[in-house]
């Protein structure tokens, strides 16, 4: 069996992987740079059989060692590591032919398990490598977010219509933009709509254009947004509420090509990506009768579902310091910096509003903070009351009207679908307490270091970071 190649310049995680691998019984290689790596190629030795690498290092990149390891052999699966976890270096190792891109702190047994699946299938073949950008556009080190980033690396050499559903303020659009961004349409415009916003007798005019005298008003011919996103992408925001008249003419467009301006006569032909987004749950319109099934499956190609703020707690602290530089570097002030008591009591709050609503909360504590600090005291009142608003609440007839929300609906899943929410809640808690440290929030909670584990992998909950001992340091 060939070796496994481990390019690192981090000891700690050389050692970490080698000793892995050395109880698995599975041969290995360690490099601390990529030249030392490429140096043993370039004279002759063996290839290995999975080769995994770091991004950053001194010197050559691990991207830079994933595109000459490609060209020479390309079926090699190369498995990219990286303690920066941002949506371009997903996207440049996987535009790079990487096998699979992990975000450190990993745990061991799933770094085990990835290298293994390496080792038994063949490797993508996804294009060419993509410059990484010195501000990532999209934020998270969730497991739920990592998702969201393989996947817009996977859909960057496809043209699908892709469908984006999440709660409202997640950040759909940014998505969007960078599914148009990282694709082979990159060159072309990124048009935006919200089918939500604008009156129904407008819509059907700023989507496809009208010619002059149409209607009153119309002194000369314009062109709607499907002309304006000729060769790129059309983002159509809040498909959920598009009229149904629209959703025939959409529907007409997707299945032939072609559409009319308003009052035209001659058929202009359609080359334009279409990337829909909703908040609500379109299954359920179409059963209600308010979407035309057939224009949902001509949409929902490839679904990217976004996750809620609420479930990806352990990102607040990075969203929320990221906010503060973007509201400070906006504003022309120098950036303002969170307390570990405010950074805190924010990974801890719901955020119905999600990403937004942590956004306009950076950028107000920009503006009204006192200090260069931002301590508990500092945030909004509303913010800083809300645990103790939360102790005043019945929570168990809460409980017990949502029990019969759902008795209502006879799915036979009432159980399971309220010990998921509440279990959870419980875990994304304790994680957000310590630190995203597992062995603590499972001390915390009084339940096993296994069962914490096992948990937060049946709930596609976030590891977290920390030092416990099953995790890898940064």
């Amino acid at each position: 069996m060939k070796p496994v190649w481990i390019i690192d310049d981090d000891k700690s995680i050389r050692w970490v992987l080698e000793k892995t691998l050395a109880r698995e019984q599975i041969p290995f290689k360690s490099f601390a740079s990529a030249s030392e790596a490429l140096s043993q190629l370039d004279l002759g030795v063996e290839p290995p059989q999975v080769l995994v690498s770091d991004i950053r290092m001194p010197g050559e990149s691990g991207l830079d060692l994933l595109k000459q390891v490609k060209e020479r052999f390309p079926s090699l699966p190369v498995i990219i590591m990286t303690a920066y976890s941002d949506l371009d270096s997903a996207v440049a190792a996987f535009q790079g032919g990487a096998f699979e891109y992990m975000p450190k702190p990993f745990d061991v047994d799933q770094a085990m398990e990835l290298i293994r699946r390496a080792i038994d299938e063949s490797s993508h073949q996804v294009g060419a490598s993509a410059e990484i950008g010195l501000v990532p556009e999209i934020l998270g080190q969730a497991p739920a977010m990592q998702e969201v980033f393989r996947a817009i690396g996977r859909l960057s050499q496809s043209n699908a219509t892709v469908m984006i559903t999440g709660e409202s303020g997640s950040g759909k659009e940014l998505v969007a933009r960078a599914v148009h961004r990282h694709s082979l349409r990159s060159d072309k415009p990124f048009i935006a709509i919200n089918t939500a916003a604008i009156p129904r007798d407008l819509l059907e005019s700023e989507l496809f254009g009208h010619e002059r005298g149409a209607f009153t008003g119309a002194a000369a011919q314009r062109r709607g947004r499907f002309e304006q996103a000729e060769g790129g992408t059309l983002f159509l925001d809040e498909i959920g509420d598009m009229p149904a008249e629209l959703q025939t003419r959409l529907l007409r467009v997707l299945s032939d090509g072609n559409y009319y301006r308003v009052d035209g006569h001659s058929p202009i032909k359609a080359n334009v990506r279409i990337i829909a987004a909703t908040h609500q749950n379109l299954e359920t319109r179409v059963k209600e009768g308010l979407f035309r099934e057939d224009l949902f499956h001509r949409l929902n190609v490839i679904r990217l579902r976004l996750p809620s703020l609420r479930e990806r707690g352990e990102d607040v602290p990075i969203l929320a310091r990221h906010f503060l530089q973007k509201s400070a570097h906006d504003l022309g002030v120098e950036a303002k910096r969170f307390s570990d008591a405010a950074l805190s009591h924010l990974a801890s709050l719901d955020f119905p509003g999600n990403v937004r609503q942590l956004e306009n909360i950076c950028h107000w504590l920009t503006v009204m903070a006192p200090g260069q600090q931002v301590d508990l005291a500092d945030l909004p009142a509303e913010l800083r009351d809300s645990p103790q608003l939360s102790l005043d609440v019945d929570w168990e007839s809460a409980l017990a009207q949502e029990v019969d929300r759902l008795l209502a609906g006879n799915d036979g899943q009432v159980h399971e679908k309220l010990t998921n929410s509440f279990e959870r809640v419980l875990i994304n808690r304790a994680l957000a307490h310590t630190g995203g440290r597992r062995i603590e929030a499972a001390l915390a909670l009084g339940i096993g270091r296994n069962t914490i584990t096992r948990k937060i992998q049946e709930l596609g909950l976030g590891a977290g970071r920390g030092n416990d001992a099953e995790q890898a340091p940064e």
